[in-house]
């Protein structure tokens, strides 16, 4: 089945079948952590966004060396409070932008981004 399919996927040798496999939401849990680990930033950020992506897997790549990475985790809706504060302080305001833009992230948060508080 398809499960099967982007599990093959998420191990080819070419960079552009794994990074497709990260996009695609039906790809297991499990295959997303190992694509996690690449080292192709465009296959981390494609993790990043994927709405499926466990949240451990999150919280590992909201310490990503690239913030378009980190940015991706900023926005995703699986990315909890505790991972999105640490994400508000991030030196990139890009990735500041990207939990603005999070349903999860709290109106504390808001307004520390904001300069509020």
């Amino acid at each position: 089945g398809i499960v099967s399919v982007l599990t093959d996927m998420a191990v080819s040798p070419n960079v552009e079948v794994r990074s497709d496999a990260a996009r695609n939401p039906n790809t297991p849990a499990d295959a997303l952590k190992k694509l996690a680990g690449e080292d192709d930033w465009v296959v981390r950020s494609a993790v990043a966004r994927n709405p499926n992506t466990p949240a451990k897997v999150l919280k590992k790549l909201a310490g990503d060396e690239y913030w378009g990475v980190r940015y991706d985790v900023a926005k995703n809706p699986n990315t909890t409070a505790k991972v999105l504060k640490k994400l508000a302080e991030d030196e990139n305001g890009n990735v500041r932008w990207g939990v603005a833009k999070n349903p999860n992230t709290t109106v504390d948060m808001i307004e520390e981004l904001a300069g509020i508080k």
